[in-house]
């Protein structure tokens, strides 16, 4: 049974940093491409960054140079780093694997509250 248990966010103000970690079950990081997402009240999800099993790592624009995507996989952990924290980073933050044309598999969700 495939298990993602995100955690580590909260509230932050404004140039602040959180690291959010996602503990994997059930699955293997040397063949799913991990990811985190987002989604602030009254939007769609939103991709934010991708770390693959291969080990590269992509951002999208809004994020880029803020954030890290990383992965222990002794831990079976995937953590995203955020720095210089700014409010319209507020949403709930998710977890995801992806093996690409088989399976994919969210968390349940952390929330990061973004004060001004």
């Amino acid at each position: 049974q495939v298990q993602l248990v995100e955690s580590g966010g909260g509230l932050v103000q404004a140039g602040g940093s959180l690291r959010l970690s996602c503990a994997a079950s059930g699955i293997s990081f040397s063949i799913y491409d991990m990811g985190w997402y987002r989604q602030a009240p009254g939007n769609q999800r939103e991709w934010v960054a991708t770390i693959t099993s291969g080990g590269s790592t992509r951002y999208g624009d809004s994020v880029k140079g803020r954030f890290t995507i990383s992965k222990d996989t002794a831990k079976n952990t995937v953590y995203l780093q955020m720095n210089s924290l700014k409010p319209e980073d507020t949403a709930v933050y998710y977890c995801r694997a992806l093996r690409p044309a088989y399976s994919a598999y969210w968390g349940q969700g952390t929330q990061v509250t973004v004060s001004s």
